[in-house]
């Protein structure tokens, strides 16, 4: 464990951060999932809508840093070109 003062709290925050950016990647996954379920069932109505769910929860974990913009191009055209078959 730390003995600085400003080390302590570093691993503070950094907990902090972990906790969050767990949270927002949980959320991800969650709406990828959903959207996986979707097509397998055949419900295209709902993966239309959770293709726009997921692409705005993508777009925000991108913007704060929690996924790589290449990674998030990369899965959003995945899901479309599933929702297109």
């Amino acid at each position: 464990m730390a003995n600085i003062k400003s080390a302590i709290k570093r691993v503070d925050i950094a907990r902090k951060n972990e906790a969050h950016n767990r949270s927002l990647n949980s959320g991800v996954k969650t709406t990828i999932r959903k959207f996986n379920e979707a097509i397998e069932a055949g419900n295209t109505d709902d993966a239309k809508e959770l293709l726009k769910v997921a692409d705005k929860k993508i777009k925000n974990a991108t913007k704060k840093g929690v996924m790589h913009k290449n990674k998030a191009s990369r899965t959003l055209s995945r899901m479309a070109k599933n929702l297109a078959k």
